[in-house]
């Protein structure tokens, strides 16, 4: 079993890969998100070949005895909002996924709201931590400036399927599993003015329904199932998701509270009984990376990634508990 963790093409570099070593990580996620300030992803957006920079990533992350798992990259907006640049954003997202698996990383990771996330005032944890949040009371009271013209979840849905009819063949074809992660929050409504339509059990069931292949799966965020069904609830999701072979990775994550209200708080501190959370994974035949995903804000100047640290020894712990290995 394996521990997996996120790096932004920022800090992708040798310190950063030592210090992931160090603290037995076996596997990264490289976000490909920077705003266009690494090559990578402006090759990627151009639809240029980037096959020699994802082989260069992926020979570097070996040389410290790690694994360059998975690749991270939302789809574009053109291809969400089905504006007029689709055609050309598509074409961009099938060569990422062709130069992938021809560098010999396994999976891409995707998300499929343009939206991006949406939290509230966060509240303050022990020690002055800080912890993302989201409160939808207050969300309805401070609405951001919504999409204009508005996106139902029926042109979401057709723009959804138009992609996915595209990108599964390619990623089939190119020995690559796509890996979806759910909206944050998990809200089947348009919060920004666009339907989500990655939220619910139920809508995750009629996207692999709709373009069945072994290569499409989920990104499965424990946090975010456990914002949406609540700590009691989340079991059943992991076992059907588990069970149908439709999880890549997992974000094993906790959290305080779920929908209207949640707060992503230290991963010991939550409701969710992880080690149960664990056990349901390999007792439906899950053997796939965990990986932290993110972890509260230190107002310590000094912490550092000592937030990163602590959660990663506590997964490597659970996986020789529960896995035995």
């Amino acid at each position: 079993m394996y521990l997996h963790d996120v790096v932004n093409w920022t800090d992708f570099n040798d310190e950063t890969l030592s210090f992931y070593r160090a603290i037995s990580v076996d596997m990264i996620q490289l976000d490909l998100r920077t705003g266009g300030r690494i090559e990578a992803e402006r090759h990627v957006r151009a639809g240029k070949d980037s096959t020699e920079l994802f082989e260069q990533a992926r020979e570097k992350t070996e040389s410290h005895g790690l694994k360059l798992q998975t690749v991270f990259m939302p789809v574009l907006e053109g291809i969400t909002l089905a504006t007029e640049d689709r055609d050309g954003e598509m074409a961009a997202f099938v060569r990422l996924i062709e130069c992938i698996g021809k560098a010999g990383i396994p999976t891409l990771a995707w998300n499929f709201k343009p939206m991006g996330n949406f939290r509230t005032t966060s509240d303050i944890g022990r020690g002055g931590a800080v912890y993302s949040t989201f409160d939808y009371a207050e969300f309805d009271r401070n609405r951001p400036q919504p999409h204009e013209p508005p996106v139902s979840g029926s042109v979401m849905w057709n723009n959804m399927v138009a992609f996915m009819s595209t990108a599964v063949p390619a990623a089939e074809k190119a020995g690559v599993n796509l890996a979806l992660h759910p909206d944050d929050p998990p809200i089947p409504e348009p919060l920004g003015g666009v339907a989500q339509i990655c939220s619910t059990v139920e809508q995750f069931r009629r996207i692999f329904d709709a373009v069945p292949s072994d290569r499409h799966r989920m990104l499965f965020c424990q946090g975010c199932m456990t914002e949406l069904a609540g700590p009691q609830g989340v079991y059943d999701i992991i076992a059907e998701m588990a069970s149908r072979n439709r999880i890549a990775l997992v974000h094993f994550r906790n959290v305080r509270g779920q929908l209207p209200r949640f707060a992503e708080v230290f991963i010991d501190e939550g409701e969710v009984d992880m080690r149960r959370a664990m056990e349901t994974y390999r007792d439906n035949g899950y053997s796939g990376p965990f990986g932290m995903d993110h972890t509260p804000g230190f107002p310590q100047a000094t912490a550092g990634p000592a937030g990163r640290a602590y959660a990663n020894g506590y997964i490597r712990a659970m996986i020789q508990t529960v896995y035995g290995r």
